[in-house]
C-alpha cells in the first residue's frame, strides 16, 4: 500500500499527466494485491459507468456557452449596483461577482480566468496592489465549486450515492458564507488602513438593462435547481435544460454569439469532459488497488478511538484534505479518498451531507494554497507577480474560509438545513 502511494505521488510530483500517474499506481497495488491484470480495464470502465456523471457534459457546456456570451461583464456591473458606492466597493464587486459567477459557471478555474483580466486591470488603477487584487480574485473564486451547479457535487454524488440534489442545495449556504467571509476581510481592511471607492460606475440609463440580463443569467441556476427539487426532471436533464436556457440568452438575449460559437464550445467541452472522465475512470483504478490493500481497514479500526467525539473526526477529515488538496486534483482526492473514510462517517452517526461539504470546501481550499494551486498559477500569470506577496495578502482570506469549514463541522443545520427543508 506505501509503494503504491509512494509511485502514484512521485508520478504526480514529476510532470507526468494526472491520469496516467494514478492509472500506474492503481496497476501497481493490483499487481501487488495478486489480481489479475485484467480487472483493471473492468475497473477502469466501471469507474465512469455512472448515471450521475452523465450530467457533467452538460454543465460544462452551458458553462462554457455563458462564458462566450459576454457574461463577466454583465455580472461585474451588476454586482457594482450594490457593492460600489462603498469604500473599497471594486473589492466587495469582486467578491460579489464571484458568487454570482458561480451560479453559471461552477469552476474555481472558470471564475479566475474570467474575472482576473478585469479585475487585475481595474483594482491597480484605483490604488489597489497587483497583489491584493489576484488576492481577493483568488479567495473569492473558490466559491464557484460550492454554490450550484458544482461539478464537485455531481462527482460526490457519484462516488457516496448521496442525492445531487441535496448536495447542489446544501453548497447554497456555505457558498455564501464563503462570500461573506471574504467580505469581512475587506472590510477588515478598509477599516483599519483604507481602501479606495470605485471607478466602476453604472449610469441610470443602463440600470434597467443591465437588471433585466442579470436576472435572466441568475434564473439558470434558479431553474435548474428548482426543477430537480420540483422533480420536474432529473440532473443529466436539468444540464440539458441549461444548455438549451444557455444557448437562448448568448444568441437571442444578449445576441453576443453564432451558431458557430455554439459549435466551437462544444468542442472545447467535450475535450474538457473527456479529460475529467479519463481522470475518473484512472481514480478509479487507484481506488480499488487501495482497498484490495486494506486501506479501507485502517480507516474503519480508527473509528472506535472516535465514537464518543464524531466532531473531532470529522475535523481530521478536514484537516486530511486541505492537505491533500495541496497536492491532488480535487476530483482525483474525491474519487480516491471518500469512499475510504465514507463508511467510518456513516458509522459515527454524521451527517453523510455535512461531512460532503466539509470535504468539498476544504478540498476546495488547495486551489488557491501552494505548491500546486491552480488558482494562484493562473493569476501570477495574468498579473505577473511573484507567489510570496501573493500569499502574504492572500493569507488573511485562507484563514478566513478556514473559519467557515470549521463553522460548518461545529453546527451541521448550516450545509444540513436547506436540504433537509426542501425534502
Amino acid at each position: 500500500m506505501l509503494w503504491v502511494a509512494i509511485l502514484s505521488m512521485v508520478l504526480l510530483l514529476g510532470g507526468i499527466p494526472i491520469a496516467m500517474a494514478l492509472g500506474l499506481g492503481g496497476t501497481l497495488g493490483v499487481w501487488l494485491a495478486g489480481i489479475p491484470l485484467q480487472v483493471i480495464i473492468t475497473r477502469f470502465f466501471a469507474g465512469v459507468d455512472s448515471f450521475v456523471f452523465l450530467a457533467m457534459p452538460f454543465y460544462i457546456l452551458a458553462a462554457e456557452i455563458m462564458n462566450r456570451s459576454g457574461i463577466t461583464t454583465r455580472l461585474i456591473y451588476l454586482s457594482s449596483i450594490f457593492t460600489g458606492r462603498l469604500p473599497g466597493g471594486t473589492a466587495y464587486t469582486n467578491v460579489g461577482t464571484s458568487v454570482l459567477f458561480a451560479g453559471v459557471s461552477g469552476s474555481a478555474v472558470a471564475d479566475a480566468s474570467a474575472l482576473a483580466r478585469f479585475f487585475m486591470t481595474v483594482m491597480p488603477k484605483e490604488g489597489y496592489t497587483k497583489q491584493y487584487s489576484a488576492a481577493v480574485t483568488a479567495a473569492s473564486s473558490i466559491i464557484g465549486p460550492i454554490i450550484p451547479p458544482s461539478g464537485l457535487a455531481i462527482i460526490m454524488a457519484a462516488v457516496t450515492g448521496l442525492s445531487v440534489v441535496d448536495l447542489f442545495v446544501a453548497g447554497v449556504v456555505p457558498g455564501v458564507l464563503f462570500g461573506l467571509a471574504c467580505a469581512l476581510v475587506i472590510f477588515i481592511k478598509s477599516v483599519r488602513s483604507g481602501l479606495p471607492k470605485s471607478l466602476v460606475t453604472v449610469s441610470r440609463q443602463d440600470l434597467p438593462r443591465l437588471l433585466l440580463e442579470g436576472t435572466a443569467v441568475m434564473l439558470l441556476p434558479f431553474i435548474i435547481v428548482g426543477g430537480m427539487v420540483t422533480g420536474a426532471f432529473t440532473a443529466t436533464e436539468g444540464g440539458g435544460i441549461a444548455v438549451f436556457v444557455a444557448a437562448l440568452l448568448g444568441l437571442f438575449l444578449f445576441r453576443s454569439i453564432t451558431f458557430a460559437d455554439l459549435w466551437d464550445a462544444l468542442i472545447v467541452s467535450a475535450r474538457g469532459s473527456a479529460t475529467i472522465y479519463l481522470l475518473v475512470a484512472a481514480a478509479s483504478i487507484l481506488s480499488y488497488a487501495l482497498n484490495l490493500l486494506g486501506i479501507g481497514g485502517v480507516v474503519t479500526a480508527i473509528a472506535p478511538y472516535f465514537e464518543s467525539s464524531p466532531m473531532l473526526f470529522l475535523l481530521g477529515v478536514m484537516l486530511l484534505m486541505l492537505f491533500l488538496g495541496m497536492f491532488l486534483d480535487i476530483g482525483a482526492a474525491l474519487l480516491i479518498f471518500v469512499p475510504l473514510v465514507m463508511p467510518t462517517i456513516l458509522q459515527l452517526g454524521i451527517d453523510p451531507i455535512q461531512a460532503s461539504m466539509v470535504i468539498i470546501l476544504s478540498l476546495a481550499m488547495g486551489l488557491i494554497t501552494p505548491p500546486v494551486g491552480v488558482v494562484l498559477f493562473i493569476l501570477m500569470k495574468i498579473g505577473n507577480i511573484r507567489m510570496t506577496p501573493l500569499m502574504r495578502e492572500l493569507m488573511p482570506f485562507i484563514l478566513a474560509e478556514i473559519g467557515i469549514i470549521l463553522l460548518l463541522i461545529l453546527f451541521p443545520p448550516l450545509s444540513t438545513w436547506l436540504p433537509n427543508l426542501l425534502r
